[in-house]
């Protein structure tokens, strides 16, 4: 059986306190935040242990809490590099 799909799309502005959670979802809904992604030239990335600890723990629209700062930073930090 095949594991459903499962999507977060994580954003940071500065000057705010934390980077935030800007969408989350699963099947239909996770294909369609990676087809957004991909369609706006945002870089996807893989992380289904990250994804489904800020499904379980965060609400869209709430900060990323400090235990999951490091694994969004890098996250962030990958993407930025690829933009430059």
């Amino acid at each position: 059986m095949e594991k459903e799909k499962l999507a977060s799309a994580i954003g940071y502005k500065p000057g705010s306190p934390a980077p935030e959670l800007l969408a989350s979802g699963r099947g239909y809904r996770a294909q369609d935040i990676v087809a957004i992604a991909q369609k706006s030239g945002i870089r996807v990335v893989e992380d289904p242990v990250l994804a489904s600890l800020l499904d379980a723990a965060v609400e869209p629209g709430d900060y990323i809490p400090t235990w999951c700062w490091e694994a969004v930073a890098g996250i962030l930090a990958f993407v930025t590099k690829q933009r430059v």
